[in-house]
């Protein structure tokens, strides 16, 4: 009796210390503006909140549609803040065919930087959103986002918003209290989304890393043991979030780098990062064989000229090798951990080549 009465006390001290935190539920971006509006104000403008938005949102964005189409015919925009934007269907399906009478594969993805339009998976029908793992806040993997067959999942908020990174914080913003939000530093948290399937390998594709690589890039970095937020301010957009320089850690090479002063590379403003974290990623478009628009976290440069950065291995599926059309063998491409030197140099030296 006396044990039966215990564990109903330790069950009631559990749902005492846990049970308000599990009964959080998601307030909203807005909810968090009233104590932490310089956080909200960086977050605003960085990619995160506009990962995927609905249409009558989206289209205030100045974006163009792809042929054929008007905003009547949009339900949701993928991305659309620096890179790119893709378009899903009143049905919930990515839009891969195109033109007047929607029959043109392809030519379904706008990239920002250059104002042309890509191929993304052209001409596949029926091609599901099932992206809302990483592209949405408070995610479920069950059911269909606003009754759309073509959504795989539902969510509290479509883009990644302060919640999807610190929980649901209906709680903390009621009350204020820190115990009641979570504020995980770890590179695991970022690790979630910064990386596609097992983040010991680099996947890789048409000569560069795939995006949204970081994670796996880092873990195989010799900075592995820093967490992102040493170099990164989270809720800034990438391209400002840098916290620290190399120099801050590595200040033995950048007096070194000093003293370069009146050198050619020195005089035309060579940094650390144009050689060791060069644009070996492609998320959009890429400007040469060797300059994606990413840059890589791998750090460490191979100087062996005849090195390559790439490697390729059986693609399997359920434990069993993936046959492709042709009737041979599938293959998954990665990278290794480190950048070679025609990433590295031939951005800089056009006239020059590996030989």
């Amino acid at each position: 009796m006396k044990k039966l009465v215990l564990f109903f006390v330790c069950a009631a001290v559990l749902f005492w210390a846990f049970g308000s935190v599990n009964a959080a539920e998601y307030a909203g971006s807005n909810a968090c503006f009233k104590c932490h509006p310089g956080q909200f104000n960086d977050w605003k403008v960085s990619g995160h909140p506009y990962k995927l938005q609905k249409a009558e949102i989206a289209k205030n964005w100045m974006l163009p549609l792809p042929a054929g189409y008007s905003w009547d015919d949009i339900s949701y925009v993928i991305g659309g803040a620096h890179r790119k934007s893709r378009y899903m269907d009143k049905k919930g399906y990515i839009i891969t065919m195109t033109g007047p009478n929607k029959d043109v594969p392809g030519k379904n993805q706008y990239n920002i930087e250059t104002g042309t339009w890509g191929d993304y998976h052209p001409g596949e029908k029926n091609k599901k959103y099932d992206c809302g793992k990483c592209h949405t806040t408070g995610y479920k993997k069950e059911g269909h986002q606003d009754g759309l067959e073509g959504i795989t999942g539902t969510w509290a908020a479509p883009g990644v918003h302060c919640e999807a990174c610190h929980g649901p914080a209906s709680d903390h913003a009621k009350t204020g209290d820190k115990t009641k939000v979570n504020v995980n530093k770890s590179p695991e948290l970022c690790g979630q989304c910064h990386v596609r399937g097992n983040p010991e390998k680099i996947p890789a594709g048409g000569g560069y890393i795939k995006h949204h690589e970081q994670f796996p890039e880092f873990h195989a970095s010799p900075h592995k043991a820093l967490q992102c937020v040493t170099c990164h301010n989270p809720h800034k957009r990438a391209k400002f979030s840098q916290k620290a320089d190399c120099a801050t850690c590595h200040s033995n090479q950048a007096e070194a780098y000093g003293k370069y002063k009146g050198k050619k590379m020195h005089d035309v403003g060579i940094k650390c990062i144009d050689c060791h974290m060069p644009m070996a990623t492609k998320s959009a478009t890429a400007k040469s064989k060797t300059q994606g628009d990413v840059r890589t976290h791998i750090f460490k440069i191979n100087v062996d000229p005849k090195a390559s950065m790439f490697y390729d291995e059986p693609k399997m599926k359920d434990g069993k090798q993936v046959m492709g059309k042709d009737g041979k063998p599938a293959m998954d491409t990665f990278a290794k951990p480190f950048v070679t030197l025609d990433f590295v140099c031939l951005n800089c030296h056009k006239n020059k080549d590996m030989k």
